[in-house]
């Protein structure tokens, strides 16, 4: 049982250093311009819907607003989530200095640029 137990424990280990060297991969910002950009199938679409919404929940989500003051700010009424798209995807074409980077920063940055928080 002892030897069992040693042997489960040396696979575990060695699946842990496994995963800790595997690369994961992250979506550059121009594979999310080419998903957005229209006309778009219905699965590119819903793909590009679904992680922009993700990536501006996470940050709602995530900001505490007594440690971290907001510096997204979007005012009613919103635009709509296409417009926002649409404008992302021309930022990203014409800001190709940003297309490897990672795709999550850099819709934050754009939506930091577009809805700014008033300064006090």
């Amino acid at each position: 049982m002892k030897k069992v137990l040693i042997l489960l424990a040396a696979l575990v280990s060695f699946c842990g250093l496994a995963q800790a060297q595997e690369k994961v991969q992250v979506l550059s910002t121009q594979e999310l311009v080419n998903v957005c950009k229209l006309p778009a199938s219905p699965e590119s679409r819903s793909f590009c819907i679904g992680y922009t919404t993700a990536i501006y929940d996470t940050y709602l989500a995530t900001r505490h607003p007594q440690r971290a003051k907001p510096y997204i700010c979007v005012k009613q009424p919103a635009p709509s989530r296409d417009e926002v798209i649409g404008e992302f995807v021309k930022f990203g074409q014409s800001n190709q200095q940003v297309s490897d980077k990672p795709a999550a920063g850099v819709f934050l940055g754009f939506l930091a640029g577009r809805f700014p928080c008033a300064r006090k």
